[in-house]
């Protein structure tokens, strides 16, 4: 292990320093060692720190902490992703609130194409178990990623049908990778490491507390491309999960159920107030997503010569004249563009009639 991830463990240890401010020093610092090297008064001067929080990294000694997850680390052959990283999930670095460091064990690729995260209630019925295992089933062919929280209920359906119908599968966990919450779900968790993986952003011997759970629905919402919530409470878990992938700007995909079911009333509620679309089937995530293979051309667009382009434009139709469509987090990742410039690019290539905007946030050349 390099110097580096010594302190960027540490970073992550510091009083007073939560991931908004971490990237916001690695941003302007490079990496995680210049932040503690640098002089008091850089860090007080940095949008953000001011004099309590450089204070914190000025103070810091628990080095002996970021040493001993190191040796956890080797010993475990897990893999930490930093946020500088190239296999850090490149989907969650545009939600602003996103982990400065992960920890992951297993063999799926966390920057693959095609990533859904599918939630629900613990307290599931027949109804929520044969809709969770049939849309798995017939994701099979479709080279897909599933996500959850490796919790009881509709989190363990999903990964044990990804499992049989040999898909990739990644749960996130609340707590370190030394232990599984719930425990009986650790024969799931070793089969999920050898196709797929766990995820989480706490350190070894961090207890799966009753605060880390928010923490961990961020990062299913974040790293996928579409949620889909089946049978939730109008206040279950679920619904946060919701609410946060739709403020990371996900698209919310919500299974109906009757209107007297409690265990459906929170996918209704998603549905009734557009904060998700409803599905039924498998086909209509697939619709919805642009990931219907049956509806693709298989002619190449021949290559056109646009002018008075702007260079961010100009680096936007550079990469969608390379392959027939994107998923913006893809394109924001291999343009190197801030959010924004990328939001304002396609805005005007859009209005001019070169590209177009499909479901699912996928974009095209016409």
């Amino acid at each position: 292990m390099s110097n580096d991830l010594l302190y960027q463990i540490a970073l992550t240890l510091v009083p007073n320093i939560g991931d908004v401010h971490a990237k916001a020093l690695v941003s302007r610092y490079g990496n995680a060692e210049s932040i503690f090297k640098a002089k008091r008064e850089s860090l007080e001067n940095q949008e953000g720190i001011g004099t309590v929080r450089a204070n914190s990294i000025k103070a810091f000694k628990n080095f002996d902490s970021s040493e001993a997850e190191i040796k956890f680390i080797e010993q475990y052959k897990i893999t930490p992703l930093f946020i500088t990283d190239a296999n850090y999930p490149q989907r969650l670095l545009n939600c602003y609130d996103s982990p400065a460091l992960l920890y992951y064990r297993g063999n799926a690729n966390l920057n693959t194409s095609r990533i859904i995260s599918i939630v629900g209630t613990r307290n599931f019925s027949d109804y929520g178990k044969m809709v969770c295992e049939k849309m798995v089933e017939e994701l099979q062919e479709s080279n897909i990623l599933v996500m959850s929280g490796l919790a009881f209920g509709i989190d363990t359906i999903a990964h044990k049908a990804s499992l049989k119908n040999n898909l990739q599968t990644v749960g996130v966990l609340a707590h370190g990778l030394d232990r599984i919450y719930p425990p009986p779900n650790k024969h799931l968790a070793k089969q999920m490491v050898e196709q797929g993986g766990l995820l989480t952003e706490f350190m070894s011997n961090t207890n799966p507390d009753k605060q880390n759970f928010p923490r961990r629905n961020r990062i299913v919402a974040g790293m996928c491309d579409a949620l889909i919530v089946i049978e939730s409470g109008k206040k279950g878990g679920s619904l946060i999960t919701a609410e946060l992938a739709n403020s990371y700007n996900k698209d919310v995909l919500a299974i109906p159920g009757r209107t007297n079911d409690i265990k459906s009333e929170g996918c209704n509620y998603l549905i009734k107030n557009n904060k998700a679309s409803l599905i039924t089937c498998t086909s209509d995530l697939l619709e919805m997503m642009n990931w219907n293979e049956t509806n693709k051309s298989n002619l190449k667009k021949q290559r056109e010569l646009f002018i008075e382009l702007t260079e961010d434009e100009k680096t936007i139709i550079d990469i969608l004249q390379s392959q027939e469509s994107i998923q913006i987090d893809q394109l924001y990742f291999k343009s190197g563009l801030s959010s924004s410039s990328v939001a304002a690019a396609l805005l005007s290539l859009e209005m001019q009639g070169i590209i177009l905007c499909l479901p699912g946030k996928v974009f095209k050349m016409v």
